[in-house]
């Protein structure tokens, strides 16, 4: 059977939130290779929903994440991706986990685009864990035969917002990242100084994270009347609708900001020695980088000149 005949494929994309967002343009690609299959998508509950709005995917399969020595949850695992009946997996995540599930579909398994030792369609490049998750994906479509793939496109992800009855013009604020890499964080202190620059020049600072960066909302948000946070109140769709109206944004290197860059929003993206920008910054038309060795040597005023220079 010609690739273009398929009719089931699996691609596999369990996090985290920047490598999601970085996948929908290898589904694109997917998709238009294969234009008679059933696009099946396996990733974490957290992400489920995101995946589902994509028109590209047909059907959206979570991840329970059996624990290797859970043998009913394996077994469980075994006959629903069998059950599949899938002509080709691209494994989009590339991890100890998802080779594990090539292990796990046994012989008789579909064809197979990642690095799982004895795949049909390995990723073959020594080099590839020094490459942009972009760049490292497109590759390891072109070497299972789809050349052609387009930067993400997040225009179909929209939410109404009018109901945060935002002030323009407003930036937005992403002050978390994870927790447990604190050199991937500006100090929330420079955050809060940030936010009364801002407000000193006629913008209204908005600070977006989920609900466990409340706490840094709640310390920016004391810096100034005019702080709004939204730590906590957005979905997905409504962080991108917000970004599309900003006039920038500035944030760690973490989730959100992958959102936001695709959003083609201006956005300024700091990091620490915790993260390599050359390998996961995020992409979009509009992203700068400003980097140190240390985010606690980062000045405010370094920040908003680099704003005040792209605004120009």
């Amino acid at each position: 059977m010609s690739p273009a005949d398929y009719t089931s494929v699996l691609a596999i994309k369990l996090g985290a939130l920047g490598d999601v967002v970085q996948s929908f343009g290898p589904l694109r690609a997917i998709r238009n290779a294969l234009p008679k299959s059933r696009l099946v998508v396996l990733t974490a509950p957290a992400f489920a929903d995101l995946f589902a709005a994509d028109p590209d995917v047909d059907e959206v399969w979570r991840d329970e994440r059996p624990h290797k020595l859970d043998l009913l949850g394996l077994l469980r695992l075994r006959a629903r991706l069998r059950g599949g009946k899938f002509q080709r997996v691209y494994d989009l995540q590339t991890s100890a986990r998802s080779n594990l599930y090539f292990k796990l579909m046994g012989p008789g398994r579909p064809e197979w685009s990642g690095i799982a030792p004895g795949c049909s369609h390995p990723h073959a490049n020594p080099d590839r864990d020094s490459m942009h998750t972009v760049d490292r994906q497109r590759e390891q479509l072109a070497m299972a035969g789809i050349d052609a793939v387009p930067e993400t496109d997040l225009s179909w992800l929209k939410a109404e917002t009018d109901h945060f009855k935002l002030p323009d013009p407003y930036v937005l604020l992403v002050p978390g990242g994870a927790p447990t890499r604190p050199k991937k964080r500006w100090p929330v202190a420079k955050y809060a100084a940030l936010a009364q620059e801002l407000v000193a020049h006629g913008a209204t600072p908005v600070v977006l994270g989920g609900p466990a960066e409340a706490e840094l909302g709640k310390v920016i948000r004391a810096a100034s009347p005019r702080v709004r946070d939204l730590t906590g109140k957005t979905s997905y769709a409504e962080l991108v609708s917000l970004a599309r109206k900003a006039g920038a944004a500035i944030g760690n290197d973490t989730g959100p900001m992958h959102l936001i860059a695709r959003a083609n929003c201006p956005a300024i993206v700091l990091f620490g020695s915790d993260s390599d920008p050359a390998l996961c910054a995020p992409r979009g038309p509009e992203v700068a980088v400003m980097r140190r060795d240390n985010l606690e040597g980062l000045g405010v005023d370094e920040v908003m000149r680099l704003l005040f220079k792209r605004a120009a």
